[in-house]
């Protein structure tokens, strides 16, 4: 008897820790998806957050459970609230759908960190404003 009701018991379990194991892939998708905004490496986020490189990895793949002191380290790191982390998390999608535009947004964040040149920065960043404005200007006129 003690035996069935430790393997009801443990089928009860498997649920709660599934759920979880969902909001760490997500978790640790946005902890990548931040990094690479940032133009941060993994090994680079993992020095600055005071992990191996292979702990950091593991957060990112949703391996690794992050407790709440070091998410809110990872947030400080990255700039953003503990929230942001948990941004887009739905009992039904766990995984954040990530639009091709998001992509290109986040393509374009890492290439710009990767040049070191500051005024070739300064330029595309005076390019994409203008390119911004005449969007802009274009919706009001339209």
């Amino acid at each position: 008897m003690d035996t069935e009701q430790e393997a009801g018991h443990e089928a009860a379990e498997e649920r709660p820790g599934q759920r979880a194991s969902a909001a760490d892939r997500h978790v640790g998708a946005r902890i990548r998806e931040r990094r690479v905004m940032m133009g941060l490496s993994q090994q680079q986020l993992a020095k600055l957050i005071g992990v191996t490189y292979q702990q950091a990895h593991k957060y990112e793949r949703g391996l690794n459970r992050i407790s709440a002191g070091r998410l809110f380290e990872i947030g400080q790191v990255l700039g953003v609230p503990v929230s942001w982390f948990f941004e887009g998390l739905t009992r039904d999608s766990a995984e954040p759908e990530v639009s091709p535009r998001q992509r290109m947004c986040l393509e374009l964040a890492r290439n710009f960190a990767l040049i070191d040149n500051e005024k070739h920065q300064e330029a595309l960043s005076q390019m994409a404003r203008a390119l911004a404005a005449q969007s802009q200007a274009e919706r009001g006129d339209g």
